[in-house]
């Protein structure tokens, strides 16, 4: 198998640089999780107190959905926290993903970024496609149509399937069991939220964000991460792209540094909010030329949808 070409810090940086870019903080990570639930929570509450803004706090809560799996994903390379055992019960139980499935699946793709092993190479080989594609594309996202394909149509099927005699109960137990994460927090919200009368908060400021604005946003720095950028690529500055973000990108595209991702793939074990000093340390030494980088989302999403019809 292909082994993606690695990058040694130490030609670039001298160990009183690399020091503080590798060091992981123990209240930082931690920081960064209680900020994600918190603009929850308030994009939750303003929308509450005026529910003529709940299409703005869906798409706060869906992108603070991501940035939890951006957090998530930090901890898969032990990131989070320097403490092994507070990183992987921290990304495991306070954001919204399953640690344990996903850090063998994605250290895999650094492995093998852009190699033909690369698990995660579907996801940016069918680019660039037609501006047509991708506008569908995303009408399928903010309609709901990918989240139900990803999350519930194998059990829709599976149940369709099943033979007449063949008991109900173990494929919805087995079912609810998968889902154990999801149907606690709808069970736990519901309890605490319907005797005041806001039944509807679970299933419109987070089910909804979950499955319009998260899918949406998920693609979106998917395609910005790795969309034409070539399959065997031997040059480890160019396995990923960085994409400069404003401000607004930041908080509804892009949080918590995921748009420095040349440089995570460069350093994978780097903790998320160093990437931005790695980035202004590279550009220094003139190595940001040789790197993979887009100024914007928009410019991104031109380039991968720049297919003739």
């Amino acid at each position: 198998m292909a082994v993606a070409a690695r990058v040694d810090p130490k030609t670039l940086f001298a160990p009183h640089e690399w020091a503080p870019l590798a060091r992981r903080s123990s209240w930082k990570g931690l920081a960064l999780i209680a900020h994600a639930w918190a603009v929850i929570f308030a994009a939750g509450a303003m929308a509450v107190l005026w529910p003529v803004t709940i299409p703005l706090a869906i798409a706060i809560i869906g992108a603070r959905q991501l940035g939890l799996a951006i957090l998530m994903h930090d901890a898969a390379h032990a990131a989070l926290h320097p403490n092994l055992k507070v990183n992987d019960w921290a990304g495991n139980f306070l954001t919204t993903g399953d640690l344990m499935a996903y850090r063998p699946y994605h250290l895999s793709h650094h492995k093998y970024a852009q190699q033909g092993e690369d698990p995660d190479l579907v996801l940016s080989a069918p680019f660039p496609i037609t501006r047509t594609s991708l506008r569908r594309k995303i009408v399928r996202d903010l309609t709901g149509q990918t989240y139900y394909k990803l999350k519930w149509s194998g059990l829709v099927k599976r149940l369709r399937e099943r033979k007449p005699d063949e008991p109900l109960w173990p494929i919805l137990k087995d079912a609810v069991v998968r889902r154990r994460r999801f149907f606690t927090g709808m069970v736990v919200t519901v309890a605490l939220t319907a005797p005041f009368g806001l039944w509807w908060v679970w299933p419109v400021l987070w089910l909804a964000p979950q499955a319009t604005w998260l899918p949406m946003v998920t693609r979106l720095r998917n395609i910005a991460e790795h969309a034409c950028v070539a399959k065997d690529e031997p040059d480890p500055l160019r396995h990923a792209r960085t994409t400069h973000a404003n401000w607004l990108e930041r908080a509804f595209i892009a949080p918590y540094y995921v748009n420095y991702h040349c440089e995570h793939h460069m350093f994978m074990h780097v903790p998320c909010y160093q990437l931005p000093r790695a980035h202004r340390m590279l550009k220094r030494k003139g190595v940001l030329d040789d790197m993979l980088t887009a100024p914007g989302y928009l410019s991104v999403l031109q380039l991968a949808s720049s297919k003739a019809a």
